[in-house]
């Protein structure tokens, strides 16, 4: 049984307007919760954990998988533990999932570097003479009393 996300009868994780992962990809672990929750956390295999391998992932192109690699190795991987229902668990691993791979996925622009107009270092010189003078009125100076 699949979780509730899947796009239609295409059963597709949605990652960007571009990218969408068949959910046949995706590999899905079960286990009891740690922590406390007496006898329901003790037998009740809630806690989920969703795996995606981009290395073997047809999905994606060679652009796309060198970029999530390079970012979080050749497999991807979101739990969930938080909820007390199995389903509701699935649903936050799944997000999990699709939001660290569009963020694997987006591309950084390049900062470029600029240097500081002149109106700035007027306005930070303007500042430093400002706050030098404060400091000199709080000074002592002998004979002034």
């Amino acid at each position: 049984m699949g979780p509730p996300e899947a796009d239609g009868p295409a059963r597709a994780l949605r990652v960007t307007r571009t990218v969408a992962i068949p959910l046949a990809e995706l590999t899905w672990h079960y286990s009891t919760p740690g922590g406390p929750g007496g006898q329901h956390a003790n037998r009740t295999a809630s806690r989920v954990e969703v795996r995606f391998d981009v290395a073997a992932s047809a999905a994606l192109g060679p652009r796309q998988r060198a970029r999530i690699v390079a970012r979080y190795g050749p497999v991807v991987a979101a739990v969930a533990q938080e909820e007390r229902s199995q389903a509701r668990n699935r649903t936050v691993a799944l997000e999990r999932l699709r939001g660290r791979l569009e963020e694997g996925l987006r591309v950084e622009r390049p900062r470029r570097p600029t240097a500081p107009s002149r109106a700035s270092k007027e306005r930070r010189l303007t500042a430093k003479h400002r706050r030098g003078e404060v400091k000199r009125e709080r000074s002592f100076r002998p004979g002034e009393d």
